[in-house]
């Protein structure tokens, strides 16, 4: 029920009550529970999924007819990771068609909203397949032009004075940047508020504050300077689908491929171990040069990525 409201919820609950003639759920003081009909139907329902699960496990065995794998991903990965390297994927089965949904919402994958998710929060559900990935380190980033008109912080009590970047989404804690950087409050100093990754990324790198990103910005390419500030969190990368799914041959290689392109002994900026961000200036792609200047405002990706090496000093 990700993206739907409690009253949505609720009024569609009482048309099923309606349609069926009886009631699911028995509304207490301290919330609802099921009745014994909505125990029954819940079962129903539940085989049903699982015998659609097995429909199309049945269904799409031929990699070389077209399918859809519905990959839902945070908005950051999704658009500055995945899709990138999407090329060598397509271009090596050119019968799946990749529905990437970008998003900060958490899908749940047990009731089929997607077929896998890569998310920051950890399903507890013992029904789904749980991997992680790697981990992704945050640390706080200015860009030049920002630093140039307003300074350098040098400590964490400094960036009272600093105007900041807030990002806000299911996936992140409320209080987070607070906690964080060490401010009871961020009210007084917040230059922009969003629920976009790409947005955030963008605020920060054009200028209108300080904000926190992945450290893997600055191999891609964005220019950004990092802020040694005492300043660092860990979050840890999770990919999640139903057990079935995996025996679908067209998602079984998607998620190989998802596995292979967040491998940390790739690329290691998705190490547990931190690696500081301006050591990581010292690794690129391994493929050709790109010899064109990326445009400002956007991350570069040069093609062809398949393994980070460290340049030589």
């Amino acid at each position: 029920m990700a993206h739907v409201s409690a009253a949505t919820v609720t009024r569609r609950i009482e048309a099923l009550e309606r349609q069926f003639g009886f009631r699911l759920f028995d509304r207490l003081p301290d919330g609802v529970r099921l009745t014994r009909e909505g125990k029954w139907v819940l079962d129903a329902a539940q085989k049903m999924e699982q015998a659609s699960v097995g429909l199309r496990r049945f269904l799409d065995q031929d990699i070389t007819t077209r399918g859809v794998i519905r990959c839902a991903v945070t908005e950051g990965l999704g658009t500055y990771w995945i899709l990138p390297r999407l090329v060598e994927f397509n271009r090596a089965n050119p019968y799946s068609v990749i529905d990437l949904d970008c998003t900060m919402n958490v899908m749940d994958v047990g009731r089929m909203e997607a077929d896998l998710a890569i998310q920051l929060v950890r399903p507890t559900s013992p029904d789904l397949k749980v991997v992680k990935l790697g981990r992704f380190h945050i640390y706080p980033f200015a860009a030049p032009k920002y630093l140039e008109i307003f300074g350098t912080p040098k400590s964490k009590a400094d960036l009272s004075r600093h105007r900041i970047i807030d990002q806000v989404s299911p996936q992140i804690a409320e209080g987070f940047l607070e906690k964080l950087i060490g401010l009871q409050s961020i009210e007084g100093v917040v230059a922009l508020r969003t629920n976009s990754s790409s947005a955030h990324f963008y605020a920060i790198e054009h200028g209108i504050g300080i904000g926190v990103l992945p450290t893997y910005a600055i191999p891609l390419g964005a220019d950004v300077v990092p802020l040694d500030l005492g300043i660092r969190q860990e979050v840890d990368i999770w990919l999640t689908y139903h057990p079935d799914v995996r025996q679908v041959p067209r998602i079984s290689l998607f998620v190989d491929w998802l596995k292979d392109i967040f491998d940390p002994s790739k690329y290691p900026w998705f190490r547990d171990e931190f690696i500081h961000p301006l050591d990581l200036m010292r690794w690129r792609p391994n493929g050709p040069a790109v010899a064109v200047e990326p445009a400002r405002g956007v991350i570069a990706h040069p093609p062809n990525i398949e393994e980070a090496v460290p340049v030589a000093a």
